[in-house]
């Protein structure tokens, strides 16, 4: 598939997947000044999903694909809810990286 051939839709999964990979990969290691195993594993999740779902020899698992994607992103989302920092400001990147999540399963859903 070429990056010219995706939908606007397709490219925002590729581009909002592609910054909470980013954020949970690096930004939060840094901040946290060491490597941690859940958000870097969280982060290679989100690529590994994005390749699955837009791999020509995955095609045909593609809906699948797509309704594993919104599952993992609506637990993060969760898991966020549950044991992430709410607080204002120290936890607003958390609230950046829950509305670009937001946005993410939208397109997703919108990919019917």
């Amino acid at each position: 598939m070429k990056i010219n051939s995706l939908t606007k839709n397709q490219m925002a999964i590729v581009v909002f997947t592609l910054i909470t990979a980013f954020i949970h990969m690096v930004i939060l290691n840094i901040l946290m000044s060491k490597v941690d195993l859940l958000f870097t594993l969280n982060g290679l999740g989100y690529l590994t999903l994005l390749a699955a779902y837009f791999l020509p020899f995955a095609k045909k698992y593609r809906n699948l694909v797509r309704w594993g994607f919104l599952a993992f992103t609506a637990v993060t989302i969760l898991a966020w809810i549950g044991i992430g920092d709410k607080s204002w400001p120290g936890g607003a990147l958390g609230y950046l990286t829950k509305l670009d999540e937001l946005v993410l399963i939208i397109a997703l859903w919108r990919e019917r």
